[in-house]
């Protein structure tokens, strides 16, 4: 397939330069959304050293005049006004491309494994309601088909869709329900960009040199995380990302990290080069909210609590990134695909809104561990976004603590404010607290807005 796309794609550029025909790669089609209020990239093909004039029809004054260079490629950026439409733009040369149904508003990449995948034909909670109240054309979607390569593409099988019962269930819920979510509290157009394969690895999402070239990254590049395309890592960075670079967003949100459990030592240097890579092909330094992984039953040692605490570990040392915690949103700890889309959905655009937006929604982040304090057989917590801490039944019950024998035990616990205190009758000298710090254990205390404390532990053994 990705042969058939290149010689595809090559063909037509012959085609431009011997025909003199104006090409765009597909993320510039009918239906599609601009980021509002910004200076958005527009690039494509037509004959070499031809001048190409674009023209809006939300300022028709301000016309963009660019020249091909000798390969036909050409790049400008347009002025975009205030959320709105539908207009139209127009790109000119010896022949002319219209694009109709043009709308300004917002536009967030949505990528990642299967989770991020799973659309409302996969059996999601409520999915047969929300695909019959899908028709909404302020949210649009461009869902990027499933294909690898060992190169840059210049284009990938996509195009802009309005929202409706048929276009929503074949796409991302998680995505749609974000979207949908950040167009009915901010009413503009809201443009999602659908681009995640099951079962992927952190490493194919970036380019490959990013890899290479890093002596911890490149170590285990050829393990056995990529025998299932190309045995390098970039493949999907090349056709699923690479063929919308540098179009204009406002962000990203991300849900992967299962496949990355037998290699946890280095996600979050991953995912800080994923983040960072992304962000200067851009030319944005655009905010990055991912997922953390859920609980779910290995049936060994599926190490995925060191996953979750490297995702915690990203939003520490990288700028405009969060976390969302979804715990508590698992009711089969066997099925790796929790069946609940629309809250981690509303929890991501509640990060976006509180944090791009400035919308004041109240707490949106889940309680995380700040400090520990020991004083004789008691262990006091200490906890950020803790308002008003409660937990599920009478006292919680995930907590374990343990002694210099690394042996941890089922602690009685109390909540006092933000601050829990732990005991055992087993342990005179405790140093170390986890709570939740395995592979499917579900969390039981929230803060005031019913978030998940994110799980943690106190030691590094």
């Amino acid at each position: 397939m990705k042969n058939i796309l290149a010689c595809t794609f090559i063909f037509l550029l012959f085609s431009t330069i011997v025909f003199g025909k104006i090409i765009l790669p597909s993320v510039f089609s009918d239906n599609i959304v601009l980021q509002q209020n910004s200076r958005v990239t527009i690039w494509g093909w037509s004959n070499p050293s031809e001048t190409v004039k674009i023209v809006s029809s939300w300022n028709r004054s301000d016309t963009l005049l660019v020249k091909a260079n000798n390969n036909s490629y050409w790049e400008t950026r347009i002025q975009t006004g205030a959320a709105g439409g539908p207009f139209t733009l127009e790109i000119i040369g010896s022949t002319k491309v219209e694009l109709k149904n043009v709308m300004l508003g917002e536009v967030w990449i949505c990528s990642g494994q299967s989770n991020m995948e799973m659309t409302a034909d996969w059996g999601i909670k409520n999915g047969n309601e929300e695909i019959k109240k899908a028709n909404n054309p302020n949210i649009r979607i461009f869902h990027i088909e499933k294909m690898g390569a060992k190169y840059p593409q210049l284009t990938c099988n996509a195009n802009w869709t309005e929202s409706t019962p048929e276009t929503m269930r074949s796409t991302s819920s998680l995505a749609y329900f974000f979207g949908r979510e950040l167009q009915q509290r901010l009413n503009v157009p809201i443009g999602i960009i659908v681009s995640a394969w099951g079962g992927t690895p952190a490493e194919v999402w970036i380019e490959k040199s990013k890899i290479d070239n890093n002596p911890i990254l490149n170590k285990d590049k050829y393990n056995e995380h990529y025998d299932w395309w190309p045995d390098t890592p970039g493949a999907l960075y090349n056709s699923m990302i690479a063929p919308i670079i540098p179009y204009s967003i406002a962000g990203a949100i991300w849900y992967q990290g299962e496949a990355n459990r037998n290699n946890y030592q280095i996600y979050s240097l991953l995912m800080k080069t994923l983040i960072e890579n992304w962000r200067k092909d851009f030319n944005q330094e655009f905010p990055f909210y991912l997922v953390q992984i859920a609980p779910f039953n290995y049936r060994d040692n599926g190490n995925s609590q060191f996953v979750r605490e490297q995702q915690e570990m990203v939003t520490k040392t990288t700028p405009k990134t969060g976390m969302v915690v979804v715990s508590d949103l698992v009711d089969d700890i066997n099925d790796i695909h929790p069946k609940d889309k629309y809250t981690v959905g509303k929890r991501l655009a509640n990060f976006a809104l509180a944090e791009v937006y400035h919308q004041n929604i109240g707490e949106y982040k889940s309680p995380t561990f700040q400090s520990i304090q020991i004083e004789g057989n008691k262990v006091f917590l200490t906890f950020i976004n803790a308002q008003g801490l409660k937990c599920t039944g009478k006292t919680p019950e995930k907590f374990l603590i343990s002694g210099v024998d690394k042996n941890f035990l089922k602690a009685n616990a109390k909540i006092d404010g933000n601050t829990i205190i732990l005991s055992s009758k087993q342990i005179k000298n405790p140093i170390a607290v986890r709570f939740c710090f395995n592979d499917s254990t579900r969390a039981d205390v929230f803060n005031s807005v019913g978030l998940p404390m994110a799980p943690f532990r106190t030691d590094n053994w």
